[in-house]
């Protein structure tokens, strides 16, 4: 299974993607580990992402690019892989096509996970993290006992500031600007697989695997 996972923050991808990688029995690859991986390993394109980083800059598709080209030939990939993550625009979607194409090993399916933005919004303005051991809570869905205090440890709890509900309303409409258009280029491709992402985490990933069982 060869296989990519889209769909806006705050829709439960990184859940997702461990739970179907393990199902498939398949690498999960996000671009946050490979660039962490380049990055730890200092490699050229980790020094080339890192002098763009340091400067507050984003870092240029191309590099990107060549980091997942790279992580592309590693053998653990023979059985398929699980991409979250990449590609975040119908530019990069096109490179990952051409990629795959080179090795003969075209993508089967891209699932897409739906959810409304106001269930977005609340999932993500109400989190709250641990200043100690970084446990995350919810003021809705995983209050802890005491407000503020983490029961794991004691530690004061926060709100990340990509959490809060101004910046979070701003992500999804970046999401929509850059990567929602990646979405039409794969149904126009014939591989894109749409579900809910709302609803408990088992029955969303059982819904994913009888809906790719079905493609």
């Amino acid at each position: 299974m060869r296989l990519v996972l889209v769909g806006p923050p705050g829709a439960g991808k990184g859940t997702q993607a461990q739970f179907l990688a393990s199902h498939y029995s398949i690498p999960h690859i996000s671009t946050g580990d490979i660039f962490r991986a380049n990055l730890k390993e200092g490699t050229p394109l980790g020094v080339q992402a890192k002098t763009f980083m340091d400067r507050g800059e984003l870092v240029p598709d191309s590099v990107t690019n060549e980091m997942v080209r790279d992580r592309l030939t590693k053998g653990d990939l023979a059985n398929g892989f699980l991409l979250d993550g990449f590609p975040r625009n119908v530019a990069q979607a096109q490179v990952l096509r051409d990629i795959l194409k080179e090795k003969n090993t075209p993508l089967d399916a891209v699932l897409e996970l739906i959810i409304e933005t106001k269930e977005i919004v609340l999932r993500l303005s109400g989190r709250r993290t641990c200043r100690n051991c970084g446990k995350v809570w919810h003021l809705t869905y995983e209050k802890p006992t005491s407000a503020g205090i983490c029961d794991s440890c004691q530690g004061e709890l926060y709100q990340r500031e990509d959490d809060k509900e101004e910046v979070v309303t701003r992500r999804l409409e970046v999401y929509e600007e850059q990567t929602a258009p990646i979405v039409a280029f794969y149904k126009g491709e014939g591989l894109l697989i749409s579900i809910s992402a709302t609803g408990p985490v088992s029955e969303i990933t059982d819904h994913a695997i009888q809906a790719l069982a079905k493609s």
